[in-house]
Parts: C-alpha cells; structure tokens; sequence
C-alpha cells in the first residue's frame, strides 16, 4: 500500500465572495505523488479543532508547507505584526502541536519554508520578522514580477554544514536556492543543528538528529524545482526512504501483537 503523507494547508480567501478555503500548493502533492510514491492528504487549517493525535497514528509522513502568511509572533514572545501582514492563527493552531508530536514519536517530518519557521517556534525558538530590515542581510523576500522562472529561480548560495545530513544528501557543501520568505530563524529551538546558512548567515535548513524520526527543515522550496534540480529531487527522496522505514518499523511481526503506535 502507499504510504499516507500529510501536507498542511492554509485558510485563505478565495473567488469574488472570498469565501474561505483551506489549501496547498499543487507543487506539495506533485511531489508526493512522483517522488515519495504516496497519497498525499491534505491537512486543513482546523486550528483547536485539530485531532493530532488521530492523524499521527494514521499518517506514515508529514510535510509542512510554504505560505504567504508569517507565524503569530505571540507563539514566541514576538511584537504583535504591523497591520496589513498576513497571520494564520488556524493554521498555528494545527500544526504547532503535530510539529511536537510528529518530532516525539519519530513521524517523518519534512518542513519547507513556512513549515521550517513552524518547527522552530513549535520546539522554543523564535523568528526574525523582516529578514531585510537586518543590518547586513539580503532581501530573501519573493521577488515582484511575473515571471515564475525569476521567482522561483536560485537566488543565493546556501553553505551546508560539512558532515551534516543535508551535505550528505547533496553530495557537496555549497549549493544554489530560491528564496521567497520574510521571515527567518532568530533563536534556535533547542535540539535542533543549522545545516545550511545564506552568505548573511540567515539559518537556511535545519534538522534534529537526536529526534527518534527524521526531521528536516528547508527555508527554501524544493517543490518548485524537483523534477529539474538533483539536489530538490533527493531531499523528497531522503524523506520517501524515512518512509518507508517508518512503515517497516510499524509493521506487526509475524505471530507477535500489533505494535502500538498511537500519540499519547
């Protein structure tokens, strides 16, 4: 059987009456289709109406998505946004506590732009709110043209860290990224490692190899470009092969009782 992956969505307006719909990027389930080989389903914006525990017992994978909107800066002790800046408390509410139980009981976890600021606050770290209002960074905001080439094409380097899980994947120490965000790392949630870092030391993905699962956080989006880029590519598939092993793990042994693996 294929394994069940589960991709957040966002509340968002949509059509001439804005009425309100939970989504995610085509670009997500493409990925789970052709790489990972799973049926991917999609997680709504439920907020406290979220049952974590039931989809952690039933998903095989979880792979949190990109979003215009930032993280409720209350989650990390933050100033509150200035007005016009899009928040998702639906959203927040969902995930925050499938990051924590998905990181406790080894659910494979595979965060993307949004998704990685999410599992740092989840964990107890916080965020930089304009990564491009900071003495001497760069502007890692999505660049305003048509063109979805320019958009979502390699914007700076990213350096990994040598030995590291990411480096690992990629086969090199240095490799080339989009970047559409605003938002950034600015504490680091305890347990997790800094894989990659931008040239002005912006936190560009991260992992937590002490976590019983596997657990990787992207601040760039390897959706777009998977069928193209190698490196894209084998991030999904690294992900796929945590799978997998999370399937076999679960699976009853021959003549022995099922193995229980419910959240607490």
């Amino acid at each position: 059987m294929k394994p069940l992956i589960g991709i957040s969505c966002c509340r968002k307006d949509f059509g001439i009456f804005n009425m309100p719909n939970h989504a995610a990027s085509d670009t997500y389930v493409r990925a789970v289709c052709e790489v990972v080989g799973g049926v991917p389903i999609l997680m709504p914006a439920c907020g406290d109406a979220s049952d974590p525990a039931v989809l952690l017992d039933r998903l095989d994978g979880l792979i949190l998505t990109g979003s215009r909107s930032n993280v409720e800066p209350a989650l990390y002790g933050g100033t509150p946004h200035p007005p016009g800046v899009w928040e998702d408390h639906a959203r927040d509410s969902a995930t925050m506590p499938m990051i924590r139980g998905a990181v406790r009981t080894g659910l494979p976890l595979l965060a993307i732009c949004r998704g990685l600021q999410e599992v740092n606050v989840a964990l107890g770290g916080s965020l930089h709110q304009r990564i491009q209002d900071l003495p001497g960074r760069l502007d890692h905001s999505t660049p305003i043209v048509q063109s979805a080439s320019v958009r979502h094409g390699k914007a700076h380097w990213a350096d990994l860290r040598p030995g590291g899980a990411l480096a690992e994947m990629a086969g090199t120490t240095r490799i080339a990224v989009n970047s559409l965000h605003n938002q950034g790392i600015d504490r680091l949630a305890p347990g997790l490692v800094v894989e990659a870092t931008a040239p002005d030391g912006t936190i560009e993905a991260i992992s937590a190899p002490d976590a019983p699962g596997f657990v990787l956080g992207v601040q760039w989006h390897p959706e777009y470009d998977f069928r193209e880029d190698a490196v894209s590519r084998r991030i999904f598939a690294r992900f796929a092969e945590a799978v997998r092993r999370r399937i076999a793990a679960r699976a009853p042994v021959a003549g022995g009782p099922a193995l229980d693996c419910a959240a607490d």
